[in-house]
């Protein structure tokens, strides 16, 4: 798709380029192309430190993303969608890399019945922004059953509702893991004595 076209099409949603793409304006895909690569080129920086392996994972997800474009509802919301398929492939590339045996434990009964109608936090930006300062610093030393809602939460500002989309978990599991998440990333700070 030519630059002067794409600029027509800055104003739609994902959900509407897809649409244009099932539709069968191929190229099209070029602009989900665009508004995604960093986005998840950031998501899988947080996971891989091998950068090879985060541009093979990209290519991979598009590839995914194009070849299953038709089944996505376009009365849905897309980037949970991509994401999924984002959180797929890291997921299956971790387990081929790793030694030891992996495991998310997506559904972890007792706490997915903890908070049955768990609520996003009414937290500040500002706290947001404080706790952001310090996760580069030591994301590499959270439990991987956090670190990936902790990225989507604070990194990518997914709501519950899609972090729950994407990983595939009951929402109040998501807020369970998010509180759970942050008490490790507090206790990670005060033993590295950071203020």
């Amino acid at each position: 798709m030519e630059k002067e076209n794409q600029k027509a099409y800055l104003d739609l949603t994902d959900e509407e380029i897809v649409l244009l793409v099932q539709k069968g304006k191929k190229d099209h895909f070029e602009l989900i192309i665009g508004r995604y690569t960093d986005k998840l080129n950031r998501y899988f920086n947080k996971f891989l430190s091998n950068k090879e392996d985060q541009q093979d994972l990209l290519q991979d997800v598009f590839i995914k993303c194009f070849i299953n474009i038709n089944n996505f509802d376009t009365d849905q919301k897309f980037s949970p969608w991509i994401y999924r398929i984002a959180h797929n492939e890291a997921v299956n590339l971790l387990k081929k890399n790793s030694s030891r045996p992996f495991s998310f434990d997506i559904f972890d009964e007792a706490l997915s019945f903890a908070h049955p109608k768990a609520k996003e936090d009414s937290e500040s930006d500002s706290e947001k922004l404080l706790i952001k300062k310090y996760l580069d610093s030591i994301l590499e030393e959270i439990d991987i059953k956090y670190k990936e809602i902790i990225i989507l939460y604070f990194y990518e500002d997914f709501s519950y509702k899609d972090i729950s989309d994407v990983l595939k978990i009951p929402v109040s599991l998501v807020g369970v893991r998010i509180q759970r998440g942050k008490k490790e990333i507090k206790k990670i700070l005060e033993e590295k004595k950071f203020n």
